[in-house]
């Protein structure tokens, strides 16, 4: 098995079967690309001569060598024409009937010495293995969607297969540029092991209309940063796809989270699965198309809402990071702010802090030294919450505690004036718990800024079912003053992002308790084949562990799922204190600042 891997076959030339293709002629290989119907040859012919003319305009390749590439590969309509391959990669629907029969007729036209690839991202690789005479030589290559784009190859083993064969196509990733992570068998691997779970919960939030698409889309590309939204996603993969992978990962996990939400059935059955087909979770302009168009579900301009309350000035309360972040947000959009905290030295440190961030822009030229003084001058720092009398509206920023909340809003209760909207920052307590604490729930919402707040665009809008509807609005109003983008949410805990996130996170540090996955090979296998800006345990570590684990907790205490119970490892970690960058060691190590 030990080969250079010069000779390659693809059977099934689709999306993903010509991306694999053109990956391996660019990089010097023969192809051999096989597919039953002459219709999906031409159109992985055609596609490699639109990627590799588009290379020449781009000045990437010369006309020889797009010739070249062009020369390398050639299609077929039966599986004779791969006897001459080193190494075969199927990627053909996702059965297993259909995939085994493939085997099947493999063994009996490639050389004994020849390695064959299943490109499967569901289904068991040594089930697959099973059906051939040589299980030895079978194994799994997971490319990612786009195949050139995406640098991420998972090579997956099952307990059969040989480890040179396992070798010889980790060498061949290597070569071809991309970033092979090794996993063992299991539906899924990695980075759809953790990807379709966090897909999957978002399908159950949206059908349990906790949130609208448009709102948990947009939740995610701006309060994590992803490329996409998860359910704009879900349309690209195709529903059923989704649906099909997930089958497979409940069926070996029993776990909640990964049962197929009833969603997908009734979208698969129903023939809309995604892009492919025109329509899913959103309506595109054709099958095939990628431009979403407006259909009944598409939120309508509001004409008769309901105004929100006259807001000139804001209170924020808090003396930390967040606390002075939102204050210079308010600040800089031409509120007058007041930032309370503990005491008068406390809240001139928080302005201090806020001088600091407002210079850091200017020294990058991304604020004026005039709009510099005039935000400062807008901030009044206050060592006690007496100072919000006048405000029109209070925002929380403190420590994540029900009793300290509680205790504030008690206090903005008797300062504040009658109709002064009264927000919280929490981003996993019950806000109602924390209106309660007033005499005016009505007036009280959730308000949930990302960190650093200056940065981050998003705003989850918590309502209560106590919450009036112009306070709903005047925070929307405010949101669009501050040029932050507002996503309407239910009181329920983690909100839309948390509610998202942290199962995620929890089932990464599942994968290394059970020594399914390196530390590193989880963080690779999400940046590289899922677009995060950060693999799941950097950003554990950034986040904290200790606020992770708060956070898991209080999700798991409202779901009751076993699935979200936090895991071991998470709290023993906390127990040791080690939260992190912030104590120099959470599942990494740092240097000391």
């Amino acid at each position: 098995m030990d080969t250079p891997l010069s000779t390659i076959a693809v059977v099934g030339l689709g999306t993903m079967g010509t991306g694999i293709a053109e990956v391996l002629a660019r990089a010097g290989r023969e192809v051999i690309g096989i597919d039953i119907s002459d219709e999906a040859a031409r159109r992985a012919v055609a596609s490699l001569e639109a990627s590799t003319a588009r290379a020449v305009r781009r000045e990437k390749i010369t006309e020889e060598e797009r010739s070249d590439v062009l020369a390398r590969f050639r299609t077929f309509s039966d599986l004779q024409a791969a006897a001459a391959a080193e190494l075969v990669i199927e990627v053909v629907p996702e059965s297993y009937e259909i995939k085994q029969q493939v085997f099947r007729d493999l063994d009996a036209v490639v050389s004994p010495t020849a390695i064959l690839a299943t490109g499967t991202n569901a289904l068991s690789v040594t089930r697959l293995a099973a059906e051939s005479q040589h299980p030895e030589r079978v194994l799994g290559l997971h490319f990612f969607n786009p195949a050139p784009a995406m640098k991420l190859v998972e090579v997956v083993s099952s307990v059969l297969t040989a480890p040179p064969a396992v070798e010889t196509v980790t060498r061949l990733a290597r070569e071809l540029g991309k970033e092979p992570v090794a996993v063992g068998d299991r539906p899924g691997f990695v980075a759809d092991g953790l990807l379709f779970g966090y897909l999957n919960q978002a399908a159950a939030m949206y059908e349990a209309n906790y949130a609208s698409r448009e709102d948990i889309d947009a939740a995610m590309k701006l309060g994590c940063g992803l490329p996409m939204g998860p359910l704009t996603l879900l349309d690209l993969i195709g529903v059923d796809t989704a649906r099909t992978v997930l089958e497979a990962m409940y069926s070996a996990s029993h776990d909640r989270l990964h049962a197929p939400a009833p969603i997908l059935k009734q979208l698969s059955e129903a023939g809309l699965t995604g892009r492919k087909t025109g329509r899913g979770f959103y309506t595109y302009d054709a099958p095939g198309g990628q431009t979403v168009v407006p259909d009944a579900l598409t939120p309508k301009e509001s004409t008769g809402a309901v105004a929100g309350r006259q807001v000139n000035s804001v209170g924020v309360a808090g003396s930390g990071t967040m606390a002075s972040g939102i204050a210079e947000v308010f600040a800089k959009a031409g509120y007058d702010v007041v930032l309370a905290a503990r005491g008068q030295e406390k809240a001139d440190t928080a302005k201090g802090r806020i001088a600091k961030s407002l210079e850091r822009s200017v020294a990058k030229g991304r604020l004026t030294a005039e709009a510099r003084d005039e935000t400062l001058a807008r901030i009044t720092a206050a060592g006690s919450l007496d100072a919000f009398a006048d405000v029109d509206l209070a925002v929380e920023a403190v420590a994540e505690d029900l009793a300290v909340k509680q205790q504030l809003f008690a206090t903005l209760d008797k300062v504040c004036r009658p109709g002064a909207v009264l927000a919280t920052t929490t981003s996993s307590l019950p806000v109602i718990a924390i209106a309660r604490a007033t005499a005016r729930p009505e007036d009280v919402i959730g308000m949930h800024f990302f960190n650093p707040a200056p940065a981050m665009k998003l705003v989850e809008v918590v309502r209560t079912v106590l919450t009036a509807d112009d306070v709903h609005a005047t925070v929307r109003e405010v949101c669009a003053k501050v040029r932050k983008h507002p996503v309407d949410c239910g009181d329920r805990a983690g909100f839309i992002v948390n509610a998202l996130l942290f199962p995620y996170l929890n089932n990464a540090i599942k994968m290394v308790e059970e020594h399914y996955a390196t530390l590193d090979d989880i963080d690779a296998a999400m940046k590289l084949g899922g677009g995060y800006p950060m693999g799941p345990f950097e950003l554990l570590d950034v986040v904290g562990l200790d606020v992770s684990l708060a956070i898991e907790k209080v999700l798991h205490s409202e779901f009751r799922d076993p699935g979200l119970a936090p895991a071991p490892l998470l709290e023993h970690l906390v127990a040791a204190g080690c939260l992190g960058r912030k104590t120099g060691r959470g599942f990494r190590e740092y240097a000391r600042r």
